[in-house]
């Protein structure tokens, strides 16, 4: 993963750098500010290759940005980008589709080679994740893939599934995961062409990338709800939006059944716990992960690392 931050350029080049190095030099668009404004001028973004993907997740203070037909011309990139706005609000124009707006925690999409304009909504400035995607990285290898002007995802449905995918695909990035990342932005890829039209959601594809998605979401659904002692597949189903037969199938092809991934959420959520807080009792520590009973507890964590819970807490107590 690759850092940069604007503080590592004197105050007064610190836009200038950043509209002609990493704006036109890394991402290929123009960057635009009043002159009056740019000695405030703050920007950071970090840069991952996830499977056969890129993700930016980058943060700056308020500017114009335009991807014009220069700039495609000069930096050609034949890719889809997917879009998932964090804080705030923007702007995007001067496209074919017309303008729009997309609000916090929305999703978007487009292909790189077409021309936009893109603003913040408030003086916050941008929050935002991209995930670029090469079409020949995609299947199918459809014309319409290079049509895709930036627009919102209308489905809401598909919101819960995409912010999953991102969640996981930014935890992959920092785990250096390429195994788990790859299917991850094949998912997020095709999701977005099922919302465009071009991959139907019935399709092999599209129930491969619904399957992920939705294993995604079910995994953080568990994570969420640890704390319920009858967490169980109907509660998870109920929330996923599937039979509790079609939750079952999603675990099928993962490394661990239903049961098994809420246990080791619970074991990996107390051991977290006994290192922020050593002096918590470990009743208290088996009660808020969900644990029916603290002899179930000492069971499991025994069983799972070969200690006691106790002993693993002076383990992490004398090594800090």
């Amino acid at each position: 993963m690759y850092r940069w931050c604007t503080d590592e350029v004197e105050p007064h080049d610190r836009f200038d750098y950043w509209r002609e190095v990493r704006a036109k030099g890394l991402f290929g668009v123009t960057a635009e500010l009043e002159r009056e404004r740019r000695a405030d001028f703050f920007g950071e973004f970090s840069l991952s290759q996830v499977g056969n993907g890129a993700l930016v997740e980058l943060k700056a203070s308020a500017y114009a940005v335009e991807r014009s037909q220069t700039d495609i011309a000069d930096a050609p990139g034949d890719s889809i980008c997917v879009y998932q706005q964090l804080g705030g609000g923007g702007w995007f124009g001067g496209m074919r589709s017309g303008d729009f707006a997309i609000a916090n925690g929305s999703f978007a999409t487009s292909h790189t080679d077409l021309p936009y304009r893109t603003a913040p909504l408030g003086a916050a400035g941008f929050h935002l994740r991209i995930l670029k995607i090469p079409v020949s990285g995609l299947a199918p290898q459809d014309k319409r893939m290079r049509e895709l002007s930036p627009k919102p995802f209308d489905d809401p449905t598909l919101a819960p599934l995409l912010d999953a995918c991102f969640a996981d695909l930014g935890e992959a990035a920092t785990d250096k995961c390429s195994l788990a990342a790859l299917p991850l932005v094949q998912a997020l890829g095709h999701l977005a062409l099922i919302e465009r039209g071009v991959v139907r959601p019935g399709s092999r594809r599209g129930q491969g990338a619904l399957r992920t998605a939705r294993l995604s979401l079910a995994r953080r659904l568990i994570a969420h709800h640890l704390k319920d002692p009858d967490l169980a597949p109907t509660r998870v189903a109920d929330l996923l939006g599937v039979s509790v037969r079609h939750l079952h199938m999603l675990f099928e092809d993962a490394e661990r059944s239903f049961s098994q991934t809420v246990t080791d959420e619970r074991l990996k959520q107390s051991r977290r716990l006994m290192q922020e807080a050593p002096e918590r009792l470990i009743a208290d520590v088996a009660s808020a992960c969900g644990f029916e009973s603290l002899a179930t507890y000492y069971r499991v964590f025994n069983a799972a690392y070969g200690m006691a819970p106790g002993d693993f807490r002076a383990q992490a107590s004398a090594a800090r």
